[in-house]
Protein backbone atom coordinates (compact mmCIF):
# COMPACT_ATOMS: atom_id res chain seq x y z
CA UNK A 1 0.00 0.00 0.00
CA UNK A 2 1.81 3.19 1.10
CA UNK A 3 5.12 4.04 2.69
CA UNK A 4 5.73 6.32 5.65
CA UNK A 5 8.15 9.15 5.03
CA UNK A 6 10.06 10.78 7.86
CA UNK A 7 8.09 14.02 7.30
CA UNK A 8 4.82 12.34 8.36
CA UNK A 9 3.43 12.02 4.83
CA UNK A 10 1.61 8.80 4.01
CA UNK A 11 2.26 8.03 0.34
CA UNK A 12 -0.75 6.36 -1.27
CA UNK A 13 0.39 5.92 -4.89
CA UNK A 14 3.38 6.77 -7.05
CA UNK A 15 3.70 7.07 -10.81
CA UNK A 16 6.92 5.13 -11.36
CA UNK A 17 6.48 5.13 -15.13
CA UNK A 18 6.70 8.93 -15.15
CA UNK A 19 10.43 8.83 -14.38
CA UNK A 20 10.91 6.35 -17.22
CA UNK A 21 8.93 8.30 -19.83
CA UNK A 22 9.75 11.92 -18.92
CA UNK A 23 12.56 14.28 -17.93
CA UNK A 24 11.27 15.96 -14.75
CA UNK A 25 11.90 19.73 -14.86
CA UNK A 26 10.05 21.04 -11.80
CA UNK A 27 7.83 19.59 -9.05
CA UNK A 28 5.04 21.23 -7.10
CA UNK A 29 2.36 20.26 -4.60
CA UNK A 30 -1.37 20.75 -5.11
CA UNK A 31 -4.52 19.91 -3.22
CA UNK A 32 -7.06 17.67 -4.87
CA UNK A 33 -10.86 18.04 -4.73
CA UNK A 34 -12.49 14.70 -3.91
CA UNK A 35 -16.13 13.65 -3.50
CA UNK A 36 -17.67 11.45 -0.84
CA UNK A 37 -16.07 8.04 -0.56
CA UNK A 38 -13.06 8.84 -2.77
CA UNK A 39 -11.02 9.77 0.32
CA UNK A 40 -11.75 6.40 1.93
CA UNK A 41 -10.81 4.67 -1.30
CA UNK A 42 -7.53 6.65 -1.36
CA UNK A 43 -6.77 5.58 2.21
CA UNK A 44 -7.16 1.96 1.05
CA UNK A 45 -4.60 2.72 -1.69
CA UNK A 46 -7.00 2.02 -4.54
CA UNK A 47 -5.71 4.60 -7.01
CA UNK A 48 -3.87 4.33 -10.33
CA UNK A 49 -1.84 7.25 -11.73
CA UNK A 50 -0.73 5.48 -14.91
CA UNK A 51 -1.55 7.47 -18.07
CA UNK A 52 -2.92 10.39 -16.05
CA UNK A 53 -2.06 14.02 -16.74
CA UNK A 54 -3.10 17.53 -15.71
CA UNK A 55 -4.18 20.44 -17.86
CA UNK A 56 -5.46 23.98 -17.47
CA UNK A 57 -9.11 24.32 -18.52
CA UNK A 58 -10.87 27.69 -18.18
CA UNK A 59 -8.36 28.94 -15.61
CA UNK A 60 -8.54 25.82 -13.42
CA UNK A 61 -6.06 22.96 -13.09
CA UNK A 62 -7.79 19.63 -13.87
CA UNK A 63 -6.44 16.08 -13.35
CA UNK A 64 -7.49 13.66 -16.11
CA UNK A 65 -7.47 9.83 -16.30
CA UNK A 66 -6.63 9.27 -12.63
CA UNK A 67 -8.49 6.10 -11.65
CA UNK A 68 -9.76 6.05 -8.05
CA UNK A 69 -11.66 2.79 -7.58
CA UNK A 70 -15.10 2.95 -5.95
CA UNK A 71 -15.04 2.45 -2.18
CA UNK A 72 -15.72 -1.17 -1.28
CA UNK A 73 -18.34 -0.31 1.38
CA UNK A 74 -19.87 2.56 -0.62
CA UNK A 75 -23.34 2.68 -2.11
CA UNK A 76 -24.64 3.30 -5.62
CA UNK A 77 -23.85 7.00 -5.30
CA UNK A 78 -20.09 6.41 -5.74
CA UNK A 79 -18.59 8.94 -8.20
CA UNK A 80 -17.20 7.87 -11.58
CA UNK A 81 -13.68 6.40 -11.09
CA UNK A 82 -12.20 8.28 -14.08
CA UNK A 83 -13.92 11.65 -13.61
CA UNK A 84 -11.80 14.80 -14.06
CA UNK A 85 -10.74 16.17 -10.67
CA UNK A 86 -9.95 19.79 -9.86
CA UNK A 87 -6.51 20.56 -8.43
CA UNK A 88 -6.05 23.40 -5.96
CA UNK A 89 -3.28 25.84 -6.84
CA UNK A 90 -2.77 29.59 -6.55
CA UNK A 91 -3.70 31.67 -9.59
CA UNK A 92 -0.06 32.73 -10.16
CA UNK A 93 1.07 29.10 -10.18
CA UNK A 94 -1.64 28.12 -12.66
CA UNK A 95 -0.76 31.01 -14.99
CA UNK A 96 2.96 30.16 -14.80
CA UNK A 97 2.30 26.48 -15.59
CA UNK A 98 -0.06 27.39 -18.42
CA UNK A 99 2.63 29.58 -20.01
CA UNK A 100 5.30 26.91 -19.71
CA UNK A 101 3.14 24.14 -21.16
CA UNK A 102 2.11 26.28 -24.14
CA UNK A 103 5.52 27.78 -24.98
CA UNK A 104 8.04 25.06 -24.15
CA UNK A 105 5.94 22.01 -25.02
CA UNK A 106 6.06 20.63 -21.50
CA UNK A 107 3.47 18.33 -19.92
CA UNK A 108 1.97 18.24 -16.43
CA UNK A 109 2.03 14.74 -14.95
CA UNK A 110 1.25 13.50 -11.43
CA UNK A 111 4.13 11.83 -9.60
CA UNK A 112 2.46 10.72 -6.37
CA UNK A 113 -0.63 11.09 -4.21
CA UNK A 114 -0.17 11.27 -0.46
CA UNK A 115 -1.80 12.43 2.75
CA UNK A 116 -0.13 15.38 4.47
CA UNK A 117 0.55 15.24 8.23
CA UNK A 118 -2.67 17.22 8.71
CA UNK A 119 -4.62 14.46 6.91
CA UNK A 120 -5.34 16.28 3.64
CA UNK A 121 -4.99 14.51 0.29
CA UNK A 122 -2.23 16.11 -1.79
CA UNK A 123 -0.83 15.40 -5.22
CA UNK A 124 2.69 16.10 -6.43
CA UNK A 125 2.65 17.18 -10.05
CA UNK A 126 5.67 17.72 -12.26
CA UNK A 127 6.42 19.84 -15.25
CA UNK A 128 8.01 17.29 -17.56
CA UNK A 129 9.36 16.87 -21.06
CA UNK A 130 8.82 13.57 -22.86
CA UNK A 131 11.83 11.33 -23.46
CA UNK A 132 12.65 9.98 -26.87
CA UNK A 133 13.14 6.23 -27.35
CA UNK A 134 16.94 6.55 -27.43
CA UNK A 135 16.87 8.49 -24.12
CA UNK A 136 15.00 5.60 -22.50
CA UNK A 137 17.47 3.05 -23.85
CA UNK A 138 20.37 5.15 -22.56
CA UNK A 139 18.83 5.32 -19.07
CA UNK A 140 18.40 1.52 -19.04
CA UNK A 141 22.04 1.03 -20.10
CA UNK A 142 23.25 3.33 -17.31
CA UNK A 143 21.13 1.49 -14.74
CA UNK A 144 22.46 -1.90 -15.90
CA UNK A 145 26.06 -0.64 -15.78
CA UNK A 146 25.50 0.58 -12.22
CA UNK A 147 24.15 -2.81 -11.21
CA UNK A 148 27.16 -4.58 -12.76
CA UNK A 149 29.52 -2.33 -10.77
CA UNK A 150 27.58 -3.08 -7.57
CA UNK A 151 27.76 -6.84 -8.24
CA UNK A 152 31.50 -6.64 -8.89
CA UNK A 153 32.09 -4.65 -5.69
CA UNK A 154 29.92 -7.03 -3.69
CA UNK A 155 31.78 -10.07 -5.07
CA UNK A 156 35.18 -8.65 -4.05
CA UNK A 157 34.18 -8.16 -0.39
Amino acid sequence: MGKEKDSGEKVVATNRKAYHDYHIEEKLEAGIVLKGTEVKSLREGRVNLKDSYASVDQGEMILHHCHISPYSHGNIMNPDPLRPRKLLLHRKEINKLLGQTQQKGLTLIPLRIYFSPSGRAKIEIALAKGKKQYDRREAIKEREAGREVERAMKGKR
